[in-house]
């Protein structure tokens, strides 16, 4: 693949989220120019020499720079913020949420003097809280600021489910939407593998995907992070391929349809709280959030996620900025 020409990704954060989403950019070429920054300027000297002994094998023409310094973010056309205190096992991800909002009152208006016409993508957790917390203090509109969402969440559903029917990961079609959190779920009534809904997929006769496997599935995405921490301290290497797969589509204008985190403004009924549905990414950011059809049941589900949310975001002080 070769790079994408003339475009410059800026990483916030240079550890393991944030180095394994520089590392993929590098190899998938998913822009000309990364630039990484963190205030512990020893460490991202370090990340930045060790990726760029490696350019040779990667992508052609691809550089990447930067360290301690905040300018390294100048003229970013993306920035993808992964700053942060990190989760600890058994430690929800809205648990983190005071610390680092309190982290990106004081980022923000810095990175918006370095990179004022940048579209920003936080992976920084609880994401969807963040997200909402960086639209209020850039004043940004909800399409220039939003987060990774539930992208990693539905590449993790379609994994489980491409393995249970024998097909290509390609030919699952099912995302995980809501919170990027314990109120995720999946949309089962619009499922497919193929142009087969995912209830009436059958192996030998059988059915495949019965309500208790997809009531298993759905719970075994939503605690996979957990897991992952448990084993090894963070989860890195998805997240960051999921990160690259959402800077490409904004540097490619590609209009691809993925679940990011917006800020809604009256979608489903809701408003003021970021939580991940279907939307159309591209240049500029988000173009559109897309109307999704949906059960009762999942109805039902989205508005219990955005509850959780607006919880949260009222304990904090943190409203939306519409």
């Amino acid at each position: 693949m070769s790079t994408n020409p003339g475009t410059k990704l800026a990483i916030v954060g240079a550890g393991s989220v944030g180095t394994s989403l520089a590392y993929a950019a590098l190899i998938r070429g998913s822009a000309s120019h990364v630039a990484i920054y963190d205030v512990n300027a020893t460490k991202a000297d370090a990340e930045v020499l060790d990726l760029a002994h490696g350019t040779q094998f990667a992508a052609a023409s691809a550089t990447v720079t930067g360290g301690g310094d905040i300018t390294a973010v100048d003229g970013a056309d993306v920035v993808v913020i992964t700053a942060g205190a990190k989760q600890a096992p058994g430690q929800t991800r809205l648990d983190l949420a005071g610390t680092n909002v309190r982290i990106l009152e004081t980022l923000m208006p810095q990175l918006l003097q370095h990179a004022p016409d940048a579209v920003y993508v936080l992976v920084t957790n609880p994401c969807d809280v963040l997200t909402v917390a960086a639209q209020k203090i850039s004043g940004l509109p909800a399409h220039r600021v939003f987060s990774s969402g539930t992208v990693l969440d539905t590449s993790r559903l379609r994994w489980l489910l491409a393995g249970r029917a024998g097909v290509a990961l390609t030919s699952v079609h099912a995302s995980m939407i809501g919170e990027h959190g314990d109120t995720e779920f999946p949309i089962w009534s619009g499922a497919t593998i193929g142009p087969v809904p995912i209830r009436h997929w059958k192996s030998g006769g059988e059915e495949v995907f019965t309500p208790e496997y997809l009531a298993q599935a759905g719970r075994e995405v939503t605690m996979a992070a957990y897991k992952v921490i448990a084993g090894k301290g963070a989860t890195n290497y998805a997240i960051g391929l999921a990160g690259t797969r959402i800077v490409e589509a904004l540097l490619r204008a590609e209009n691809s349809v993925l679940p990011v985190s917006t800020v809604l403004n009256g979608q489903y009924g809701i408003s003021g709280v970021a939580l991940s549905l279907p939307s159309i990414v591209g240049h500029g950011g988000v173009s559109a959030v897309l109307d999704t059809p949906m059960d009762d049941g999942e109805l039902t589900s989205l508005h219990h996620s955005a509850d959780t949310l607006q919880k949260s975001l009222v304990a904090l002080g943190v409203q939306g900025a519409n």
